[in-house]
């Protein structure tokens, strides 16, 4: 059955994650930052992620906005940095976060070809729509789903059933497009057709499924779309 649906992780996919501490290295006043940045940004990430794995396993939901508090406090203290001031900046940089440079004319294309598009994310919704407002894609959205609705982060199975509910497609009719290894290769599990957008050249995550796809970046998928 022919691809109808592309459907998007938005954290590291849509929108470059490490954005907020760059940006923040650059300005006045963030010396110790400019000297770190990139692995603060690595480590947030990083704990921001498995604090929503640990959540969702023991089943004490929040919301990401939390967990990327929190991430952010751990990834503070590892890296020397204490600054509470520092802190409220790059909280507030990540409602603002850039879009890769590819997403707003990738996104126009699928909508052209007559795609529908959407985000399913982990991120609450009023994140997401920081997000998407900031980087001007709303316009070529369908829609935005988030985790909230059901109340645990991903790859629980109930979050990518959020997809079907919303769009009345049928599983193989979705394109599910991830930066994150295992949520493509989770959503390939659970009968997605699947590609893993590996902009740093990682490793093959070892788990029991894999993307059907692997790209550099999110230009070619609007020929991957129509191809399949």
């Amino acid at each position: 059955m022919a691809i109808t649906t592309c459907v998007f992780d938005a954290y590291g996919t849509l929108f470059d994650v490490a954005s907020a501490a760059r940006q923040a290295a650059e300005e006045l006043g963030h010396k110790a930052l400019a000297e770190c940045w990139a692995k603060l940004a690595n480590d947030w990430r990083l704990k921001q992620l498995q604090y929503t794995w640990l959540r969702a396993i023991t089943g004490d939901h929040t919301d990401f906005w939390q967990v990327t508090g929190e991430g952010l406090d751990w990834a503070m203290q590892a890296n020397g940095l204490s600054d509470p001031d520092l802190r409220e900046r790059l909280l507030a940089l990540y409602w603002e976060l850039q879009a890769y440079p590819e997403v707003p004319s990738m996104l126009a294309a699928l909508k052209n070809m007559g795609m529908t598009t959407a985000i399913l994310s982990n991120g609450s919704p009023d994140m997401l729509d920081g997000a998407v407002k900031s980087a001007g894609i709303g316009d070529v959205l369908h829609d935005v789903l988030s985790v909230e609705d059901v109340g645990i982060f991903k790859p629980a199975a109930v979050v990518y059933d959020l997809v079907g509910k919303r769009f009345d497609c049928a599983k193989s009719e979705v394109l599910f497009v991830s930066s994150n290894g295992w949520d493509a290769a989770a959503a390939t599990g659970y009968g997605f057709t699947t590609a893993w957008v590996n902009r740093g050249a990682e490793p093959m995550d070892r788990l029991p499924w894999k993307p059907a796809h692997v790209l550099s970046d999110l230009a070619t998928i609007p020929d991957l779309a129509g191809a399949i």
